[in-house]
């Protein structure tokens, strides 16, 4: 009879810490879905600008439509982008499109002193300085659910319910490179 109640108190204890371990993953996974939601509100204002932003431009750079183009398509495919990882590789590439973009309209004096264009720039400026910020929100999540399903012993409740690690929103390799150069400073 004392031999059932200790294998009884056992699994009460184990049934305990599974529903703990779990409710505490399931936490951390709507944290992170939350963190990206804030994320999708930037990216659809900074998807919205970008069609007025290259309206604004077009006429001063009619000839280098390779440029509108590829930012049109990694725009499109960023809006059209489903899940979270989708988002984070289809997202880098339109960073990667807006940094050419960028260098474009440095040839282009009289534009950059266009007071539409430069409104635009403002407001996506705006926009990617929120966009940092929730970013930094979402990576933290992101860390804090990745440390909770490799560490032990959520990682058994992790493995059971096939949580795997979640990739950060990075930035991608072509805009590391144009954020690790010195800033230029023109007078």
């Amino acid at each position: 009879m004392v031999a059932l109640y200790v294998v009884l108190g056992i699994a009460v204890i184990l049934i305990i810490w599974y529903i703990s371990m779990n409710n505490k993953l399931v936490a951390l996974k709507n944290n992170r879905e939350k963190a990206f939601a804030d994320i999708d509100v930037q990216l659809k204002q900074r998807h919205d600008l970008i069609p007025q932003l290259l309206a604004a431009v077009k006429g001063y750079m009619d000839h280098e439509s390779e440029v509108f183009i590829r930012v049109t398509e990694a725009r499109n495919k960023a809006m059209s982008a489903s899940s979270v990882n989708d988002k984070i590789g289809a997202e880098a590439e339109l960073g990667a499109a807006m940094s050419a973009f960028n260098i474009q309209v440095e040839a282009y004096p009289d534009l950059k002193a266009s007071t539409n264009f430069m409104q635009f720039q403002t407001e996506i400026a705006d926009i990617e300085n929120k966009l940092a910020a929730v970013r930094r929100y979402f990576n933290s999540a992101t860390t804090e659910l990745n440390t909770s399903i490799e560490s032990i012993p959520s990682n058994i409740v992790a493995g059971i319910k096939r949580y795997t690690r979640q990739p950060p929103f990075d930035l991608g390799t072509d805009q590391r490179v144009e954020m690790d150069k010195a800033p230029e400073i023109k007078f």
